[in-house]
């Protein structure tokens, strides 16, 4: 399944401004680009990009004042089959953890575990470790937030989220991972495209969207507390800690926000010959 992805961007700052842009396919999936997601600017600067400890592809520019466009696109190779599911994945003893895992574990700026810990264990103590449980975190955490894009806060963390009983992916994605981290279960946050495939159309309006990844029967899991069901054709961005570690377009400078598109739409298969 062949995915014409990219989002197109335009900022506006009044001075000079250091930008970072997490904005590339990861490496995880950069194979199954048909093109490359080459990130371009109007008006053109120098770009150097980089590999962070996530393993993120990173773009470093300096914005000129007044108006940066920032736009990609691209054709992604996508399965047609919905996020893996496995039910029987077991919870590890923190003991019998891989070392890499154990960040996840810990406090981040957005997943108070030292706020949620108690609070995780009193709903979800009782649950099934292993996939139960995580998919026991992301029915409650669907349940408990009310989307709505006019709720959005860059300063809400997890235990506001789950005080405040809004907010928007990022959100959802932060509280679940509280909650896992809480008990004791590796969860990282991602962020990327999404696709509508195998939804009932109407579709709605694009966007980059949030989930996290559990580590589970000796690998990670792909679970969407938001979206709370499999989805096809989910391209990973970035992942990290937290959305701290993740920002799509990091400025350091002020800014403002004049334009913002994202699309993910399938395309025509090529011809075989």
């Amino acid at each position: 399944m062949r995915l014409r992805i990219g989002y197109d961007m335009t900022f506006e700052t009044p001075a000079v401004s250091p930008i970072i842009c997490l904005l590339n396919v990861h490496q995880r999936q950069s194979a199954q680009l048909e093109q490359p997601d080459y990130l371009r600017t109007e008006p053109v600067v120098p770009l150097q990009t980089y590999i962070d400890g996530f393993g993120n592809l990173c773009t470093r520019l300096v914005a000129q004042p007044g108006r940066t466009r920032i736009t990609a696109d691209a054709i992604f190779h996508a399965t047609r089959a919905y996020d893996p599911v496995n039910s029987s994945a077991i919870q590890h003893e923190v003991a019998d953890l891989p070392p890499d895992t154990l960040e996840f574990l810990l406090g981040s700026r957005y997943c108070e575990t030292d706020l949620l810990s108690n609070e995780a264990w009193r709903l979800f103590g009782s649950t099934t470790p292993g996939w139960a449980r995580v998919q026991a975190i992301c029915d409650f955490v669907n349940r408990h937030i009310r989307f709505g894009y006019d709720k959005a806060d860059p300063t809400r963390t997890a235990a506001q989220t789950y005080a405040q009983g809004i907010g928007v992916c990022r959100d959802y994605t932060h509280l679940a991972i509280a909650f896992a981290r809480g008990l004791n279960i590796p969860a990282r946050y991602c962020s990327g495209y999404i696709s509508d495939v195998g939804l009932p159309q109407p579709y709605a309006e694009q966007d980059f969207c949030a989930w996290m990844e559990v580590f589970l029967g000796g690998r990670w899991w792909v679970f969407d507390p938001r979206n709370n069901a499999p989805r096809i054709g989910r391209i990973l961005v970035s992942q990290g800690r937290d959305a701290a570690d993740t920002p799509l377009v990091h400025f350091f400078g002020q800014n403002m926000i004049r334009e913002f598109k994202v699309w993910v739409d399938e395309q025509p298969d090529l011809p075989s010959f």
